[in-house]
């Protein structure tokens, strides 16, 4: 026969096994991706909200940049209340250890991030419409319209990155094979850095179809 014919190198059966439980998860994984592409909204687009926005408080100015101080403050309050009120609840109306799968707390999270996504859209109606009612719309001054209205969507948001990343990670880790679990959690990661990448060319499309026909993007 042909010496240089290198000879078919067989998988075992396990190694067959872990590939296909990473094949069956990464459906979940796709899912995430537009979540994270909203987080990546949330950290660019609310903050340049706020900064057409009044972000007094009393006689403090804050920055737009240290926004994200919002979600992170959220998730502080509503990881323990999770843990302490929401799982304990769960437990005794499925009676089951868990009380919410990791699978309903990611779809929860998902929900949350489109309740989020909504809020935002409804939040920018409003800031328009008080520049446009004092006319301000290329104005360079503060709108005369507190910056605590982006408090909302990071809310959600917030609630959001608090269910489905860490039921995520949760999954991950539980589905797969032990030899594949450092695999499989980082998918989670992977997910993060697609929904910012996904972001970017969303931007991108909607500048270059609002910027057709000498219109400003």
């Amino acid at each position: 026969g042909d010496t240089d014919h290198k000879p078919w190198r067989l998988c075992t059966v396990q190694e067959v096994e872990d590939v296909k439980i990473v094949l069956m998860v990464l459906p979940i994984f796709f899912s995430t991706i537009m979540l994270n592409c909203c987080l990546a909204q949330l950290s660019t687009f609310s903050v340049e909200q706020a900064a057409t926005m009044d972000t007094r408080v009393g006689s403090l100015t804050v920055r737009p940049a240290s926004l994200p101080v919002f979600p992170v403050t959220f998730i502080i309050i509503l990881a323990p209340v999770y843990d302490h009120v929401i799982v304990p609840f769960a437990r005794r109306v499925t009676g089951t250890e868990m009380g919410i799968t990791h699978l309903q707390r990611i779809g929860t999270g998902l929900v949350l991030s489109i309740v989020a996504m909504a809020v935002a859209a409804v939040v920018e109606v409003k800031r328009k419409n008080v520049a446009a009612d004092n006319g301000m719309l290329d104005s360079a001054k503060p709108l005369p319209i507190t910056f605590f209205w982006i408090a909302f969507q990071y809310l959600f948001l917030g609630s959001a990155d608090l269910f489905t990343l860490a039921g995520l990670l949760e999954f991950f880790f539980s589905e797969a094979p032990p030899r594949m679990r450092s695999l499989a959690t980082s998918l989670s990661w992977a997910s993060l850095a697609l929904g910012y990448y996904l972001s970017s060319v969303l931007v991108s499309i909607v500048n270059s179809a609002t910027g057709r026909g000498g219109h400003r993007p």
